[in-house]
């Protein structure tokens, strides 16, 4: 069965735009990952400043080449955050500051799925 990689984002309100606009940027970054299966951004609505981005995985291996080669070109030399938000490239080599402020990677085995009838 698959596996699931949730990145807890702590994204201060002023900053939400920012990242949402930057995920938004980048979204077709990672569907062309082999073993890649899923990916949702998803936003607080109360309680929280927490944004969840959820990847699923065929196995831990396709991430890591994921973490290992794509994702890690695309922050190089931005102090990324593991598994993390997408930059917007800058001219002139200067990298935004995250929206970021804290960020912490959860992951999961998947045991049990279903799907609504008929698919």
């Amino acid at each position: 069965m698959s596996v699931v990689k949730i990145n807890v984002l702590t994204v201060p309100a002023e900053q939400r735009e920012v990242l949402e606009k930057r995920f938004a940027s980048r979204a077709h970054a990672v569907e062309s990952s082999d073993g890649f299966e899923w990916f949702e951004l998803l936003r607080p609505v109360e309680g929280t400043d927490n944004y969840l981005v959820y990847t699923r995985w065929r196995d831990e291996e396709s991430f890591q080449a994921w973490m290992e080669g794509p994702m890690k070109a695309a922050h190089q030399g931005g102090g990324g955050q593991g598994g993390g938000e997408g930059h917007g490239g800058g001219e002139g080599g200067e990298r935004p500051k995250p929206a970021a402020s804290g960020s912490t990677l959860w992951s999961f085995e998947v045991v049990q799925q279903a799907a609504p009838k008929g698919e």
